[in-house]
């Protein structure tokens, strides 16, 4: 393909350099996430070919080495600079990354460390950079949604204990409804996430059931008998978490149907995530035209223009994660779609979204946990001064009074902005007493099982 000029610094070579050159597109590079889980499968392979004897241990301990030297480096970015949108099969980036680790190996060993003959040695782009996605996403799951997802929703258990003694008005098509405790809304949210965390730990297995071996199209041509398996002996190991081959490698070299199906959770908790926030938002809205149910923590001035307003900032943030998150997945699907014979060719671009949804997800919920839910505050009179009022609590009198009278007494309530108890009254021969008992909000978040 001719001569072609390298930074002089640089550790990467010619074909990272064609690439760079070839894909001017978004100037985003794949996430640090995903370059490290690469690195991380170069040296579990370099393990692996030495034990089984197919790669000399002076080679293979330098293509160690030079890994950890790049795992440990906090400038490591700079030596991975192609963009996201490159070759669908990603053999870009894991060429870049075969360079790097030769050229580091080499300078650092005295050796000859050969970008394909060492450090890719067993393996091709097409079995790498699916395992790759595969054990990224599997370990910023482990490590950051799951534990995400759990605070947030200790955070929300912890909260619903505290305000339980509220009662407020509940509504359906944003209009009055009847009411429910405070601690019962938050609890729904609870129980959404719970569902979440469920379904995302059922995926898990499948996440971790890896494509290395299957080479450059599902036959396992070049690649030494048994690596599959070694290789996943040491990676578990060393992440702590249990990876497996795939019992057929055709499936996740053509197909990228767990990371669509992981892409779906995602974007379901996004759904979950905009249903809070906004239900946040609705009941922080005010201070005095709105519901002014609870008063978010004030962060930050929300206007440039009028002192003294305050924005509900963090449901914001997350609501537009959600957003995102949503637009991801969309693309994800797409991508999916793209296994054209025995390899997909989106396999950049489903890395990038499936990890950008997961952090994106991550960190927002922390966000949503400690700087909203955690402190807001329930303001009571608010509460309480549309609670009794409310004319959709004579739905408690439907069995002794009949639909047709009750609605009567709502609509009479209403038009004179009385409390329902006291039209009641006037409008039945229920006595007083029991009315209270009856019409008492409290009493009606009682769930009957």
């Amino acid at each position: 393909m001719g001569q072609l000029e390298v930074p002089a610094n640089a550790l990467y070579g010619a074909q990272t350099q064609r690439a760079v050159d070839n894909f001017p597109i978004s100037g985003n590079t794949l996430p640090e996430s995903f370059i490290r889980a690469l690195i991380l499968i170069k040296t579990v392979t370099a393990q692996a070919n030495v034990k089984l004897g197919v790669l000399a241990p002076d080679i293979g301990q330098a293509v160690i080495n030079a890994c950890d030297t790049l795992l440990a480096n906090t400038q490591l970015m700079r030596h991975f600079p192609i963009d996201v949108f490159q070759t669908g099969s990603g053999t870009s980036t894991n060429m870049n990354a075969n360079e790097v680790i030769a050229h580091l190996a080499s300078q650092n060993s005295g050796l000859t460390v050969h970008p394909n003959d060492h450090v890719n040695y067993g393996q091709s782009s097409n079995d790498v950079i699916p395992t790759c996605i595969h054990l990224s996403t599997a370990l910023a799951i482990h490590h950051d949604l799951l534990p995400a997802l759990e605070h947030l929703l200790s955070t929300i258990t912890v909260k619903a204990e505290s305000v339980k003694h509220y009662c407020k008005t509940g509504r359906t098509h944003l209009m009055d409804a009847m009411p429910v405790r405070m601690d019962q809304s938050l609890l729904g949210w609870a129980a959404q996430l719970k569902q979440q965390i469920q379904t995302l730990k059922n995926i898990q297995p499948a996440i971790q059931t890896l494509a290395l071996g299957g080479t450059a199209v599902g036959t396992g041509v070049n690649a030494p008998a048994g690596l599959a398996s070694e290789f996943n002996r040491i990676l578990s190991d060393l992440t702590e978490l249990q990876f497996v081959a795939a019992d057929n490698f055709f499936a996740l070299l053509a197909s990228q149907d767990t990371a669509v199906s992981v892409s779906g959770i995602t974007k379901s908790i996004a759904v979950t995530l905009m249903k809070i926030a906004n239900d946040l938002r609705w009941m922080n809205s005010g201070p005095l035209a709105g519901l002014a149910e609870i008063s978010l923590p004030a962060l930050q001035p929300g206007s440039s223009i009028m002192p003294g307003k305050v924005n509900p900032v963090i449901p914001e943030a997350v609501a537009m994660v959600a957003a995102q998150v949503m637009g991801n997945d969309t693309a994800i699907t797409i991508g999916g779609q793209s296994g054209n014979f025995e390899l997909n060719v989106m396999l950049p671009m489903i890395a990038n979204n499936l990890l950008s949804s997961i952090q994106l997800l991550s960190n927002s919920m922390v966000l949503l946990a400690d700087k909203a839910i955690r402190d807001f505050v329930v303001n009571q009179d608010n509460l309480e001064r549309v609670l009794h009022k409310n004319p959709i609590l004579v739905t408690a009198l439907n069995a002794r009074i009949g639909y047709a009278k009750a609605a009567d007494i709502a609509k009479q309530a209403y038009q004179q902005q009385r409390a329902i108890i006291d039209v009641a009254e006037e409008n039945t021969n229920i006595p007083r007493a029991e009315l209270e008992l009856l019409l008492d909000p409290l009493h009606l978040t009682r769930i009957s099982r």
